[in-house]
């Protein structure tokens, strides 16, 4: 990339159509569409341009499977420039993957798993020798540039017979640290009653569109108590798609009762994103095009409202001055059949595609399957 570039005949969500200069990794003017010149230039033709979407949930330490992926694979290859690992790596690994996250494009941050051994295993929470205090606030001392929380996975396959046990020695390591909460609910026990009033203001409940028995809606589809309960505490909600997380009936149900979007991620892993149902974060966000929500609700989703929460306001703005982090995007009007992690399909005519994301001064093509 020249020193210079201009990206040409773009517009936000709101439609405004504008051009962007970027100069020596920054943005440097935003005029209106046809007004900048200079340097190379990439026509937008009506793109979409917004801050670059910021994935709050995926799994991207490689080593691990099933539960890991290359970084770039599922970032900027998917028009995601931030990403943050949903509790991959405990203290054993954590430092792992802050070298990998150094090799990358995408921007990574982390929630630190409360066992050590991470995804090493899928019970790690199932032996409470595996939450090792002192290990956890060295990884935070030595790590924390990229530290932004505290993972706890909260359902029966996970936690064995430690029940609910993890997540108060999970709220305990808060309180001492002063980071908060990423709390994954699925399967009982523990039940979802006894998981949720543990959260407090500024903690995440991931995967609570979920299908499954123990989920956060009623049978008749009404939010249960203690999910608008921890609403108003200012909990906040995430939607964590993944391979058995994200159930249509449960997410309209959700917006008929007025349940808004916080952030919307992936939970992106290998398998998922070459086999499904995830397949990309596009993929994700043509869901809830479809669900009916506009896409300006769909856009903050991955940019304004993760970046808050993540108290990187830059992150989450198309601004003079910070450094360029963008993502370009288009709204195809085509066919498409779209899947939920229970099987049930929706019809739709419109899908979110993502095709290139600008860090700095490069401009990186995305290569999805949308």
């Amino acid at each position: 990339m020249d020193e210079r570039y201009v990206l040409r005949q773009v517009k936000r969500v709101s439609g405004e159509e504008i051009d962007i200069v970027i100069e020596n990794g920054k943005i440097a003017e935003i005029t209106p569409a046809g007004e900048a010149h200079g340097g190379q230039e990439w026509e937008g033709s009506g793109a979409y341009v917004s801050s670059g979407w910021i994935d709050m949930h995926v799994h991207a330490f490689r080593e691990f499977d099933p539960y890991g992926d290359e970084i770039d694979e599922i970032g900027v290859r998917q028009g995601v420039t931030t990403l943050v690992d949903a509790g991959s790596c405990g203290a054993d690994r954590i430092g792992d993957l802050a070298l990998d996250a150094s090799q990358a494009k995408t921007n990574v941050l982390a929630f630190l798993n409360i066992s050590r051994i991470g995804l090493l295993r899928i019970d790690e929470l199932s032996n409470l020798e595996w939450i090792d205090k002192e290990k956890i606030l060295q990884s935070i001392r030595t790590y924390g540039e990229i530290i932004v929380g505290l993972k706890a996975r909260i359902s029966k396959s996970v936690v064995g017979a430690s029940g609910i046990e993890p997540l108060h020695i999970a709220r305990s390591l808060s309180m001492e640290t002063g980071l908060p909460l990423m709390v994954h609910i699925g399967s009982a026990p523990p039940d979802i009653r006894e998981v949720m009033p543990l959260l407090q203001r500024k903690d995440i409940v991931t995967h609570y569109l979920n299908g499954k028995e123990n989920n956060l809606f009623a049978a008749d589809g009404q939010p249960l108590q203690v999910l608008t309960e921890a609403i108003e505490r200012g909990v906040h909600l995430d939607v964590g798609h993944g391979t058995a997380s994200f159930s249509f009936k449960v997410a309209e149900a959700a917006k008929r009762n007025g349940i808004g979007l916080n952030t919307i991620s992936t939970d992106i892993y290998r398998v998922n994103r070459m086999k499904g149902p995830v397949f990309s974060m596009s993929n994700v966000l043509s869901k809830f095009l479809c669900l009916g929500y506009a896409l300006d609700e769909i856009v903050a989703a991955v940019t304004s409202n993760a970046a808050e929460w993540l108290g990187r306001p830059e992150l989450g703005r198309i601004q003079v001055g910070d450094p360029a982090n963008l993502t370009l995007f288009t709204l195809q009007h085509k066919s498409a059949v779209l899947v939920d992690s229970e099987g049930e399909e929706r019809m739709t005519d419109k899908v979110i595609h993502a095709k290139g994301v600008v860090i700095g001064e490069e401009f990186i093509k995305c290569e999805i399957r949308a």
